[in-house]
């Protein structure tokens, strides 16, 4: 599984589209900016710090297809990038991200 985080709002406008067009931040880079389960804590903090209303969606990486690549990003790591739309049925499970009393977000346990 590979992991996008997005407002609760996008989501739920990709569900009546069929396809998330992804963020402002992913609509000028080109690609959806995507996250492995390890890198999901990094993700949070620098982009979503603070922000409530967010979601965690699974996704199962072999069916995105032949537009999904590898590549350098934050410290060097791989991050998953989609250079194209994120077909909604693709989308194993969402999950509710809550900003615990810390201003930390809390991020679900995830199955592998």
């Amino acid at each position: 599984m590979i992991y996008k985080v997005c407002f609760a709002e996008a989501w739920r406008d990709a569900q009546r589209a069929g396809v998330l067009r992804g963020t402002a931040d992913d609509l000028r880079d080109g690609y959806i900016h995507l996250s492995t389960a390890d890198q999901l804590a990094g993700t949070l903090a620098k982009h979503f710090c603070g922000q409530r209303d967010l979601v965690l969606l699974a996704v199962d990486a072999a069916a995105v297809g032949a537009n999904l690549r590898w590549e350098a990003a934050r410290g060097g790591a791989l991050f998953p990038h989609l250079y194209g739309e994120l077909d909604a049925s693709v989308v194993a499970s969402v999950h509710p991200i809550w900003l615990g009393h810390n201003a930390q977000h809390v991020l679900p346990e995830l199955v592998p």
